[in-house]
């Protein structure tokens, strides 16, 4: 709405959702990758519930439930409303269906067979997932905010043009997905480093 009422083109708000999505989806990545072997997480729901449950208190179970599904469908929302603003709606409804059927059968899986999924390769695939896709989005926004004249274009020789991947032959662009990679570099390595704390830390507990 506030971008219709500025009269701001369709490039500036494909530009500033992707780097937004970007963004969001950067610090997704870097905590996916933190809960690798998802023991936090799930401590944190068991705790949080059986706490409910003993008590009660059934508003803040009503709570807890929504914090946690809000926070996996604003993700998705803002995700597809990066994608829509680029156009072609009718692969972008094909996509959605067949994720829909992916995650449908994903689920029956997980209640079918919840013991025996991977569940720490499932948190690490799907952060280097929204790895990629934060390297692509932040390329493909700094390219649409080219195109409206917000930023200035400075060509890159021996660079290709594969739009698909958000790779430009500009070097805005380029820098601006070198600093995602930097940054997911960095989140990951911090990432296995806090492990890494915990790991020695466990074993020197067990060893005392």
């Amino acid at each position: 709405y506030a971008i219709g009422i500025s009269g701001a083109s369709r490039e500036l708000t494909e530009g500033f959702g992707s780097l937004f999505a970007a963004v969001v989806l950067l610090s997704v990545g870097i905590w996916m990758h933190g809960k690798a072997q998802a023991d936090q997480w799930q401590r944190y729901i068991r705790e949080k519930m059986s706490r409910a449950l003993s008590g009660g208190s059934g508003w803040f179970l009503f709570g807890l439930a929504f914090v946690v599904v809000y926070r996996e469908v604003f993700e998705t929302i803002l995700f597809y409303a990066a994608l829509s603003a680029q156009g072609d709606n009718g692969m972008l409804l094909a996509g959605a269906g067949s994720a829909i059927g992916l995650l449908s059968l994903i689920a029956w899986a997980m209640l079918r067979y919840s013991r025996k999924l991977p569940i720490a390769q499932f948190f690490r695939y799907s952060s280097w997932l929204m790895a990629v896709l934060t390297v692509v989005l932040a390329g493909k926004g700094v390219a649409a905010l080219q195109e409206a004249g917000l930023i200035n274009i400075a060509p890159l020789a021996d660079v290709p043009r594969l739009s698909m991947l958000g790779v430009f032959p500009t070097w805005q662009s380029v820098l601006a997905q070198l600093l995602m990679a930097v940054a997911i570099a960095v989140g990951f390595a911090w990432n296995g480093r806090d492990r890494s704390r915990s790991g020695s830390g466990s074993v020197t507990l067990g060893s005392n």
